[in-house]
């Protein structure tokens, strides 16, 4: 009995070292990290993701940048979604595919609300930014001219359900107002015939618009923001210079990160702990102020948070414009 119950003692010391070192072994860090972005490599998402690959590096080793584009960032957040969840993939995104492509698309081949929120990185606010060519000076004047010209004035987006877009339709809804849209494939274009008057408004982001509006081909009239900006102080936000509506006039872009489905907390504690470091760095704040960028520094916690927030906020928008993607 004695050497029966010394073996049987044994074995299950041995069976939990094995099942111990299974779990440390599944959860150690990876060979190589991948931070898969779904947008091409231009812009500020991918300039944002490699400043913090480069931060990320000597805690994880090899971190590569991998551009994954297409179909309105949802094949990159499907490549995500089918990884392994062991903490070498992570999907670095705007707001369309973790917050706003599940309310566009009527089938999505992943479910954004089972990503795991690992942190948030920045954001961007929108702004009114419009051609100088139209007869206005404030908001209060274009809200007037937009009302006294109803689906005559045409505003840009990046595309059907883009963060222009939104932001465009979350405006038309808050004043009543209606514009007529002409969707583009990305800022550039967009940008384009803003300048060129083919268009006479576009609600972009202040990192892109902010250098037009200092040189007068452009003219900003609000920041859909709840702050100014420290890059335009003189520019008030929609809720300082409009109506009383305009106080829920916030559309800003912003960057998150997160994990595929079911990755162990452990691992998301570490890349939240080395991102969230990386973040709030004194040079890379700098560096994201000259971009025109806020960091967003959130847990893992608060960043699941406000994504859902997003994904609601979002969602009644789209339903109430019945928007639907091309």
């Amino acid at each position: 009995m004695t050497r029966r119950l010394f073996l049987t003692t044994t074995g299950r010391i041995v069976l939990a070292t094995a099942l111990a070192a299974c779990t440390l072994a599944a959860h150690a860090a990876p060979k190589q990290v991948r931070l898969v972005v779904p947008f091409p490599p231009s812009g500020n998402l991918d300039t944002i993701t490699r400043l913090v690959a480069e931060r990320m590096q000597p805690t994880f080793g090899t971190v590569i940048v991998e551009n994954r584009s297409g179909a309105n960032g949802n094949i990159g957040a499907e490549n995500v979604y089918n990884s392994a969840p062991d903490g070498g993939t992570l999907m670095v995104a705007p707001y369309g595919p973790l917050a706003v492509n599940k309310n566009l698309y009527p089938k999505l081949g992943y479910d954004s609300d089972q990503f795991v929120p690992v942190a948030m990185l920045a954001s961007v606010p929108n702004v009114l930014a419009i051609n100088p060519s139209l007869p206005v000076n404030s908001l209060a004047e274009f809200i007037t001219y937009v009302k006294a010209n109803p689906g005559k004035v045409a505003f840009a987006s990046q595309g059907s359900g883009s963060s222009s877009h939104l932001a465009a339709e979350l405006f038309m809804q808050l004043t009543g107002t209606k514009m007529l849209h002409v969707p583009y494939k990305g800022t550039g274009p967009a940008m384009v015939d803003l300048l060129g008057g083919q268009v006479s408004v576009f609600f972009d982001t202040l990192s892109s618009s902010g250098k037009y509006q200092k040189s007068g081909k452009l003219k900003i009239l609000a920041v859909a923001d709840s702050k100014r900006s420290a890059l335009l102080p003189d520019v008030p936000t929609f809720a300082e210079a409009g109506p009383p509506a305009m106080k829920d006039m916030l559309a800003n872009a912003w960057y998150a990160v997160v994990a595929p489905p079911k990755t162990p907390a452990d691992i998301v504690a570490k890349y939240e702990k080395v991102i969230s470091a990386a973040i709030a760095a004194p040079d890379m704040k700098q560096k994201f102020a000259e971009m025109g960028i806020d960091p967003f520094m959130a847990n893992s916690a608060d960043t699941g948070a406000f994504i859902r927030k997003e994904t609601l906020k979002w969602g009644q928008v789209i339903r109430a414009g019945q928007i639907s993607v091309d």
